[in-house]
């Protein structure tokens, strides 16, 4: 069990330490401790390194942390402790004129793992007389590498071949060992250390030296996620990661895994699981031979800033035998381990990661000197990679094609494809890496193919206190006795709830900084929904003159004002209806005003605009970007502003829609950004429509959409812009999509081998989402709600086709004949796509309250 810097920290961490290890001492098995230096030791005693007149600071700063963990923990100074304390102070002195020598660096380097490693096994042992201390000097031995003796005093690998032996020389003195990470010992008995991250790294060593049964990894996050949770809170969990994949990704910049701890447990085949210090019921992430194959797909969005490139050109390279071996040769000289790699006939470009391997800069200006003499040298500093990393790149690169638009504006210094197909890497400017990463991970990472096999809670879903959120039932639990009635007589049928319609539009109407909602029609245009969004002052968004006359029919009263009309690809005769009719007007192609001018000569508009880049759960639903149809691109902007002079027209309104099923609130900000930086060239602009595609939780144990931080962002954007401006929203599975289920029958079940299916009175005809887009909705039996699921069956329709699945995988009761299922959050994009497919009538439609 290895526990990191904040995992070791004060007298809590030790208690939870202490509880764990006897977890498994209880049942007879004994525990190897691996403990880190307390947090921020280790980067003060580089700093002392670093700059030699600040050691007695450093000194100082290390020994009153460790001060206040022994008074903490209620230990008095034992006489290993004050041996340590004596040692630094004489390592540190100033008078020390070996501090500069990579030995000595070594033995600073290490004192911090000493230290809280005596304070905790000390404390342990106080507990429960069950606990040695053990010098990992004893246990790991450096292997013999070419090298510098800077690479070999500071950056050491270890043998870490089974010893037999060890285990049970261990198991004769304590159940419990605590011991250091991070520091070993060469074959003269000197003091080494494992670089930045080692302590990971010395844990599997010693449990491939042990033969343990498994290697737990503490820490202060609850395991591998799919990007930076701290950059992005609904980065979601990585449950089952195979070696490989772990490898890339702690290679890439997951820092929560030290690269080089991975290949000692993958060949002596022992499971790794990352665990949660501060919650340890978490299941964290197992990394093992058994994680499940899902197929090509993304698994991750990884970045890692720090790196420095270096551009080695010449035209003399070209063809020249031997140049490659030449310049290798003096990176490992200096003791520098290459990352990334791009060559061309005139150019060989390489990433190094400095923070690394612990080097600083003057040993890179000998690197850069000798190299110019076999080339021009280029250095280039404060330099990211970002990595999309999963299984099988190679074969997705289409799918991922939308996705890298967000590079469009950004300068790629590098590009490289890993030849195991695990990564595709970019290198760009530092500053740029973050947005990069959050961009990427919104398109790429809306739940993963392996579903919740692969894929756990997002970071936001761990962290939040549900004692203080004790979660409202969805409508249908309250009201499950009235919708069983309800289909007496039926199949299948759609039911509505007029209460959650009011409750989501009730949301959006109290946000302060929305002056105006209007409801995307096209989600579901049941009449008394449209009434009922007219009759609480929404507006309605229509994309067809057919739609324009079913709101002017279903609702008569309507102001034609309050008619937002965006077609796209629409033939002429539709605008002209529209305008005809007094709604408003959104334009979406240079073609319309270009060719149609006349038609709008003297009139309002508005423009749609594309912001660059789409988002959304799929890619079908991404509606911005080169590969969009919808929206005027940026590279038309003197053009529309041209035409619009020219033909006489005013532009009142700007607008934008990226894509449905957004959660991320930031990204309205961005479109937001983008539409108002338009504005100077339409100065009678009085609104921007921000879209719609606010995104609904697929599962009840997701957190929503956050309103407030959405309104708040708006805001304060607004306030600080300086025009008086209407923000519009258009949503339209918001409003809609939870208020609505969809009940069948059961009809038949069947059992093929392991897969079982369970069928029901409707499919893809009444509902069309699962197919289309790969969408999940939850699925319940409504009859047995309450009986204990204890079987899993692929729910399925009626209609003569292999996709005709509603639900993979589903944990259910064990259904009969008869049963009413329910599809939940299938108010939208329901039964305005149904079809008589197979001449089947799709599921009718009803209301409650």
């Amino acid at each position: 069990m290895k526990f990191g810097g904040t995992s070791v920290a004060d007298r809590d961490c030790w208690d939870t330490i202490g509880v764990q290890a006897r977890r498994f001492t209880s049942e007879g098995q004994r525990v190897l401790v691996v403990v880190s230096a307390v947090r921020g030791v280790t980067d003060a005693l580089q700093g002392a390194i670093a700059d030699p007149g600040s050691a007695a600071q450093a000194l100082e700063q290390v020994l009153s942390r460790y001060a206040k963990l022994r008074q903490e923990l209620g230990l008095d100074p034992s006489p290993r402790q004050l041996e340590l304390e004596q040692e630094l102070s004489a390592l540190l002195d100033t008078e020390n004129s070996d501090l500069g020598t990579p030995p000595v660096q070594a033995r600073v380097l290490g004192m911090g793992e000493l230290m809280s490693s005596t304070l905790g096994a000390e404390y342990l042992q106080a507990q429960a007389g069950d606990t040695a201390w053990l010098d990992a000097r004893d246990l790991l031995v450096a292997e013999n590498r070419p090298g510098t003796a800077r690479a070999s005093y500071l950056s050491a690998t270890c043998d870490c071949t089974l010893d037999p032996g060890l285990s049970g020389n261990l198991a004769d003195v304590a159940p419990i060992h605590v011991t250091q990470g991070f520091i070993a010992r060469n074959a003269d008995g000197d003091t080494v250390v494992l670089g930045r991250g080692g302590s990971d790294t010395s844990a599997a060593y010693l449990a491939a030296r042990l033969g343990a049964q498994r290697l737990e990894i503490w820490t202060d996050v609850p395991g591998m996620f799919s990007a930076n949770p701290r950059l992005i809170p609904g980065a979601r969990l990585l449950r089952h990661v195979s070696y490989r994949e772990a490898q890339e990704l702690s290679s890439m910049g997951a820092r929560v895994l030290h690269p080089r701890s991975i290949s000692p447990v993958r060949d002596h085949d022992i499971p790794l699981v990352i665990r949660w210090t501060g919650r340890p019921e978490s299941e964290g992430s197992e990394i093992s031979h058994m994680a499940r194959d899902f197929g090509a797909q993304v698994k991750a969005v990884a970045h890692r800033s720090g790196i420095t490139l270096i551009a080695m050109e010449g035209i003399a390279m070209w063809h020249q035998v031997g140049f490659l071996a030449d310049a290798f040769a003096l990176f490992k000289k200096h003791g520098f381990s290459i990352d990334l790699v791009s060559t061309s006939e005139a150019n060989v470009t390489v990433s190094l990661d400095m923070a690394e391997h612990l080097i600083d800069e003057q040993v890179l200006q000998h690197l850069v000197d000798d190299l110019q003499a076999i080339c021009q040298v280029k250095v280039i500093h404060n330099c990211a990679s970002v990595s999309l990393v999963g299984m099988g790149i190679r074969t997705i690169l289409h799918r991922l094609g939308p996705a890298l638009e967000v590079f469009e504006h950004r300068h790629i210094y590098l590009v490289s494809q890993a030849s195991n197909d695990l990564n595709l890497t970019f290198v760009v400017d530092e500053r740029h890496a973050e947005k990069l990463v959050m961009q990427l991970h919104q398109q790429l990472i809306p739940g993963g193919v392996g579903g919740d096999s692969v894929f756990g809670d997002t970071w936001e879903q761990l962290h939040r206190d549900h004692s203080l959120e004790p979660g409202m039932p969805a409508w249908w639990r309250t009201q499950r006795d009235e919708l069983l009635e309800l289909m007496e007589g039926h199949q299948a049928a759609y039911v509505y709830s007029r209460a959650a319609l009011a409750a989501a539009a009730d949301r959006l109407r109290r946000m302060q900084h929305v002056n105006r909602v209007f409801y995307s029609m096209k989600a579901n245009s049941h009449p008394e929904i449209l009434r009922l969004f007219t009759g609480m002052g929404l507006g309605i968004e229509c994309v067809s003159m057919s739609e324009v006359e079913h709101v002017l029919a279903s609702v008569p009263e309507i102001d034609p004002g309050n008619i937002l009309f965006t077609p796209n690809f629409a033939p002429r005769d539709e605008y002209q209806r529209g305008l005809e009719a007094g709604v408003m007007v959104t334009v979406d192609n240079l073609f319309v005003l270009e060719q149609w001018g006349e038609d709008f000569a003297g009139r309002d508009i508005l423009l749609r605009l594309d912001p660059g880049s789409g988002l959304g759960h799929h890619k079908l639903v991404r509606t911005a970007g080169t590969h969009s149809k919808f929206g005027i691109p940026p590279a038309d902007h003197d053009a529309i502003v041209q035409l619009v002079g020219d033909i006489g027209a005013r532009v009142i309104g700007l607008h934008a829609h990226v894509g449905s099923g957004v959660m991320a609130p930031d990204a309205w900000h961005r479109t937001l950004s983008v539409l108002t930086s338009w504005i100077e060239d339409f100065p009678e602009t009085r609104y921007v429509d921000l879209g719609g595609g606010l995104g609904v939780p697929d599962r009840q144990d997701q957190l929503p959409l956050d309103l407030a931080h959405l309104d708040r962002g708006i805001g304060e954007f607004v306030g600080s812009f300086g025009h008086d401006i209407e923000v519009w929203l258009e949503p339209g599975r918001y409003l809609v999509a939870e208020a609505g289920v969809l009940l069948a029958r059961v009809t038949q079940s069947k059992g093929k081998g392991d897969v079982r299916y369970l069928g029901v009175a409707t499919g893809m005809n009444s509902l069309l989402r699962p197919t289309l887009y790969g969408a999940y909705h939850e699925i319940f039996n409504l009859s047995r709600l309450h009986e204990q699921p204890t079987q899993v069956s692929n729910v399925v329709g009626p209609i003569c086709e292999t996709g005709d699945v509603l639900g993979l995988d589903r944990l259910l009761p064990a259904s009969q004949e008869g049963d009413v299922m329910l599809i939940a959050n299938t108010g939208a994009y329901g039964a305005v796509m149904a079809s008589r497919y197979n001449l089947r009538e799709p599921a009718a439609e009803l209301v409650i309250d």
